[in-house]
């Protein structure tokens, strides 16, 4: 290769196979300039998460065929790195003189670990769902620990940790618990730590992809200003088409790990909502209630911010054999009332009743013979899930099911759940007996969910459920909702802020927002009145 050349990043003709099913990738072809922003789309389970791990130099996951180079400024005494445009200067670490080099990044790692590190550690990730923070701390402690933890000057940290607060506009949190942020809070806390790291690529891995519509706008201005301003490369995955247009200059459409388009990413965007089928939308109209909430409030006591009203007064009748959607945007008070009416967090006041059978059970009353008998027939899927690591996919959904029947009879039912989560029988056969980590965000999702699914419940709760699906997968996810629904004639409360979801998917809709139900009724309408109330915070 020739050092005239005028890039930081080349991928070429790269492959990743893994022991078990079809290639993660194949074939994988972009180059990249410093201070430039790449996208890659596709649905969930196509590639782009290992691609990710495989540029950045993580462990197993090392190409199977293909070459990944950097072509960086390198020290020639400590072996410090820097974008190729500073080649030549004197060195940040040690002074001495930096020199032009192109680099086989994964041939090198075990012929000189030390070079390998110093690339490594210039590459900060970004994962989905993993918002990589200490929950017990403060936020500005996040980002000083980190910032000392790599390096930089101690007299300069509290100034510089400001700074990143400022970057990703959250001075106003900075003294609160990262537990405590609403989700589009803690992704932009997690962003300013990998900015504290000092990196020459940032890699952002579905950054937005849990979000609502606003806060993940809001959150893609952030990335879009802070990378251009610290100079960064940028490589994006996502399977919202949105995303990709909104944070990338030039972009990749991954099916099944192979790219089938590349080049601009509006022009790859539509390529990949062209391959969505739609569903027919049905309404139905039930009156049976199954769950009776009246003047429900949840209030919580904190030191810094006092008494925080996740839920203040709500007035709700679901009915069963329905599906039911609660909108509102990231800390509206949707989980908190799931939570509630599942028992798993207890009522501040007011009634929230549960029938079984012809029985009204009181969920403000513990214990098994009380609420527990009404909690027995509830699942949720909490937005947060978790699947055990060590055990197969078959064993993560079979174990759920309580009653002790023959390991035949359950792995039968392991197809039949997976089948309802539109998982067709060969993939079922792939991914059967491999580890969560060996699939994808997507695909542990609806994992995830066809766990709940085996356990038949009457009532089922899903705490943003599209929250990792792309929109083809999506739309098989509301299949299997409204035919789960059919089959063993279940009830669904839905918490989302996919209004495409929503208004695909449910009977009946409520909006809240600030703990309280502005309004209740058809889907399309209370879109209609979000989207409003979104036009007012706007203003």
């Amino acid at each position: 290769m020739s050092e005239n050349e005028d890039w930081f990043l080349k991928v070429e003709g790269l492959a990743k196979e893994f022991v078990r099913g079809e290639p993660a990738y194949n074939d994988i072809n972009f180059t990249l300039k410093e201070g430039h922003s790449f996208g890659i789309l596709g649905k969930s389970g196509c590639g782009k998460s290992a691609l990710m791990h495989a540029i950045r130099g993580t462990k197993d996951y090392d190409p199977t065929r293909g070459k990944i180079y950097y072509r960086l400024a390198v020290c020639k005494n400590c072996k410090a790195v820097e974008y190729p445009s500073t080649a030549g200067e004197a060195c940040t670490k040690c002074g001495d003189k930096t020199e032009l080099r192109t680099i086989d990044y994964w041939d090198i790692f075990e012929k000189d670990p030390d070079l390998f590190y110093s690339i490594y550690e210039r590459i900060a990730i970004m994962l989905q769902r993993t918002f990589a923070l200490f929950g017990e701390h403060p936020v500005i402690m996040n980002i000083r620990n980190t910032l000392d933890k790599y390096g930089y000057p101690k007299r300069k940290i509290d100034g510089r940790s400001i700074m990143l607060l400022s970057k990703v506009k959250l001075t106003h949190r900075a003294m609160h618990l990262a537990r405590d942020l609403s989700g589009g809070e803690k992704q932009r806390a997690a962003f300013a730590t990998c900015l504290a790291k000092n990196p020459l690529l940032f890699l952002a891995d579905e950054p937005t992809g849990t979000l609502d519509p606003i806060t993940a706008e809001y959150v893609h201005d952030v990335m879009k200003k802070a990378v251009s301003d610290e100079n960064l490369t940028l490589i994006v995955t996502s399977h919202w088409p949105h995303a990709v247009a909104a944070l990338s200059e030039e972009s990749v459409l991954l099916e099944r790990g192979k790219v089938v388009k590349q080049g601009d990413p509006d022009e790859v965007s539509k390529a990949f909502m062209d391959m969505l089928e739609e569903v027919e939308i049905e309404r139905r109209k039930i009156d049976n209630p199954i769950i009776k909430i009246k003047d429900a409030r949840k209030y919580y006591w904190t030191f810094d911010r006092g008494i925080i009203k996740a839920c203040d007064g709500i007035d709700l009748i679901i009915n069963e054999g329905e599906i039911f959607g609660l909108l509102g945007v990231s800390g509206s008070g949707k989980t908190s009332l799931a939570h509630m009416i599942i028992g798993l967090r207890t009522i501040t006041s007011g009634d929230i009743n549960i029938r079984v059978g012809e029985e009204w059970i009181d969920m403000s009353s513990p214990g098994p013979h009380e609420r527990g008998r009404a909690s027995k027939y509830m699942s949720i899927l909490h937005q947060e899930y978790c699947l055990y690591p060590h055990r197969t996919v078959l064993e993560n959904i079979t174990g759920a099911v309580r009653h002790r029947i023959p390991e035949e009879i359950k792995t039968n039912k392991a197809y039949d759940a997976l089948r309802a989560v539109n998982f067709t029988n060969e993939e079922i056969d792939n991914i059967l007996y491999q580890f969560p980590d060996n699939i994808s965000e997507g695909e542990r999702h609806r994992v995830a969910i066809a766990r709940i699914l085996i356990q038949e419940p009457k009532i089922v709760l899903l705490d943003e459920p599209t929250g990792t699906a792309d929109p083809l997968t999506r739309m098989e996810i509301v299949r299997s909702i409204k035919k789960s629904r059919d089959d063993l004639q279940q009830t669904y409360l839905i918490i989302s802020h996919d209004i495409d979801f929503i208004e695909t998917v449910c009977d009946r809709a409520a909006l809240m927002k600030g703990g309280k139900i502005l309004q209740v009724g058809d889907p399309n309408k209370i879109i209609e009145v979000m989207k409003v109330e979104e036009a007012k915070e706007a203003v």
